[in-house]
Formats: structure tokens, sequence, C-alpha cells
């Protein structure tokens, strides 16, 4: 048999293998055999493709752990050393050479005798709560109202009042006043930065929703009378999957960044709740003196912006389904 033939006869027993006889049943004959299609597995799947998203995950894998598990059995005390005046403002070196070869002065000491490494992991274990608790509170209500807003007139016609009141007050402005009035402690800066954060996020959802509202599935869904709460739920919130994974790539780091740059000010967290905006504004004085008190906790909190910016933009992309082709 010449190759040809074998290739012809090879050809014949894949076809017989693609398409097989169904019989005169009218209803077997109408199934479609596919294999099942998860839209969250291919999204992983394509997420996950790329290396570089492992890599930064393993990165904010180690961070998180380091940042939850270790104040446990390192804790924090910024005033520990604060009688001996032999401990304020060493180098690594000199903290290590004075203080004992540990991971404790691995960074040397702050102003107080502190330990900067021991401070930057309890700083950054705060500055992840806030980042998530605060995302969490203002998406969850931002979205929901956000999708009502867009989809009822009525609503919209009554938050678009609100909106324009508030919106003119600038952000930074608002949560300033909020601190001095309900405390600088963790859950009083939380209560600041949520009580009118969603409302930015409920406007952009809003224009995405009045994009979609009017299609033909959601006319079907209100002529069958199905309630508003539903339509919005089922018809429009899994369209948005991938603009709402984008937001919160932006939401996240930028919470972070507000506590550093409020800190800084001398306006964020209190004195008692570890940050890594006070630890840079207590250094920024020495930055030239001390390096070593100053550059730490700027780089860490850098890290931790970047990489919570970058992983939410890959994982946006990967829940775009145009990406799953």
């Amino acid at each position: 048999m010449s190759d040809l033939e074998k290739s012809t006869a090879q050809a014949a027993e894949n076809l017989d293998d693609l398409f097989r006889p169904v019989g005169e049943d009218a209803i077997f004959s109408e199934k479609i055999t596919a294999p099942r299609y998860s839209y969250w597995k291919s999204v992983f799947r394509v997420f996950f493709r790329k290396r570089m998203n492992i890599v930064i995950l393993i990165i904010l894998a180690l961070i998180v752990l380091a940042a939850f598990i270790l104040p446990t059995f390192m804790p924090y005390d910024v005033m520990e050393n604060v009688t001996n005046a032999s401990t304020f403002n060493l180098s690594p070196a000199k903290a290590m050479a004075q203080m004992g070869r540990s991971f404790k002065w691995i960074l040397g000491t702050g102003p107080w005798g502190n330990s900067i490494m021991y401070g930057i992991i309890s700083s950054a274990k705060t500055s992840l709560m806030l980042a998530v608790i605060c995302a969490a509170i203002n998406m969850v209500v931002g979205i929901l109202i956000g999708a009502l807003w867009g989809y009822s007139k009525k609503v919209d016609a009554v938050m678009l009042v609100i909106y324009n009141i508030i919106a003119n007050v600038p952000y930074i402005l608002l949560v300033s006043v909020l601190v001095y009035i309900v405390g600088s402690g963790f859950w009083s800066f939380v209560f600041a930065l949520t009580i009118t954060g969603w409302l930015g996020i409920a406007y952009f959802f809003r224009t995405q929703v009045m994009i979609i509202r009017d299609r033909e599935y959601s006319l079907a869904s209100r002529c069958l009378g199905t309630p508003v709460l539903r339509v919005v739920n089922k018809n429009i919130l899994p369209f948005l999957t991938s603009v709402i994974v984008t937001l919160l790539a932006t939401e996240l780091p930028s919470y972070i960044s507000m506590e550093v740059f409020l800190s800084y000010i001398g306006i964020g967290l209190s004195a008692t709740v570890p940050s890594l905006g006070r630890m840079i504004q207590q250094a920024q004085t020495s930055f030239l003196t001390y390096p070593w008190e100053f550059w730490p906790p700027v780089a860490v909190a850098s890290a931790i912006t970047i990489i919570l910016y970058v992983l939410g933009q890959n994982l946006a992309d990967a829940s775009d389904p145009r990406t799953h082709m």
C-alpha cells in the first residue's frame, strides 16, 4: 500500500471517529456533544499561562504570610528600648553588633531603638488589612447601588443629586475632616475611607449598566415580570465581571497609597497603630542621616502597591472573555 493510500485510510478512520450515525431518534439527533465550558476555569488557565503571574503571586503570598503570621511570634513594640539612648538610630551593622545577630535587627533601629524589621512587618499587616476591608466594603456597596442606579430611572434621579453634591468636595479633604471628627484609630480610618468611597464606584457602574440594561434579554425579563434585583443579578452583573476585576485592581493599592499619604502628612492612623506611612513620616527629616529608617518602608509600600496593581490588571485581562479564544 502506497503512502497516499495509507494517509487516505487514516483520514477515513479519523472521520469515522468524528462523525457517527445517530439513527432516526429525533430527540437524540438534536443533542450536541461538546466539552463543558467553565468560565472561571478558563480565566485561571489564561491567567496562569503567564509565568510572571505565578512569580508575583508567590512574592505576594510570602508578604502576606510574613505580615499575618510573624507578628504573632515577633511582637512589635515601638517603645521597647526608649529608655536606652544607646540603641537609638543604629545602622544594621551596629545594631547587630550591639543587640545581637538576629533577624530582628537586620535593618537597624529607629529613633527610639525600635526594630525597623519588626515595624515593617506589623505595618504591612495594617496596610493589607486596611486595603482588603476598604475595598470589600466600597466594591460591594458601590456595585450593588451602581447597578440599581443605572437600571432604575427613579433611583437615578435621586442618586445624581447626591453624587453632584458630594463629588464636588475633594475626597482627601473629606477623609481628613472625618478622621479629625471620629478619631484616628484603625476602624475610624476605615469608616472615613468608606463612608463616601463607594460613590465613585457606583457612578462608574451606573454608566456601565446603562449601556447593557436595554438589551433584548433584559427587556424580555422585564416583560415576564422578573424582579429588578434578579434582573440586575442575573442579566447585568455577570457581563461586568472583567470590569469589576479591573476596578478592583485599582482600588486595592489606592487605599494603601491613601493610608501612606495621610499618615505621612500626620492625619492618618494613630501612633499606637503600626503604619508604613507613619514610619516614613517619622524618618523623613533624617533620611539622609539614617537612610535605613526611611527607604525600607518606602520600598515595602511601593512593592505591595505595584504587586497588587499588576496582579489585578493581569486578572482583569484574563477575565475578559475575548482572551479565551
